[in-house]
């Protein structure tokens, strides 16, 4: 299992693309919250508000989530990190396989 981690611009872009991800049984869970982020863009340091995408899936289905996620994003240069996880529940494990195809 993998997490894959990416901001948007906002609530409503986020739960768009989270819905895709579920609508095409790529992740099993896709988690969105607001968070503010701070970071150089074109020679000025922005502050904005965005939204946060953690998406729980199989490493089978990344490229295709990521594939998802560059041709819906607003943005030019989405970060679009996985994270290994090493140890998961049993049952949650169990769980998340039968919504991946």
């Amino acid at each position: 299992m993998i997490f894959i981690y990416t901001t948007c611009q906002n609530q409503e872009e986020a739960k768009k693309i989270g819905k895709l991800i579920i609508e095409k049984k790529l992740a099993g869970c896709v988690n969105v919250w607001p968070i503010d982020s701070i970071y150089p863009w074109k020679g000025e340091i922005k502050e904005d508000d965005e939204a946060v995408l953690l998406i729980k899936t199989s490493e089978a289905k990344l490229q295709e989530i990521e594939d998802l996620i560059q041709s819906n994003h607003s943005y030019s240069v989405p970060c679009i990190a996985s994270i290994d996880i090493h140890r998961i529940n049993r049952p949650y494990k169990e769980w998340l396989a039968q919504y991946i195809e």
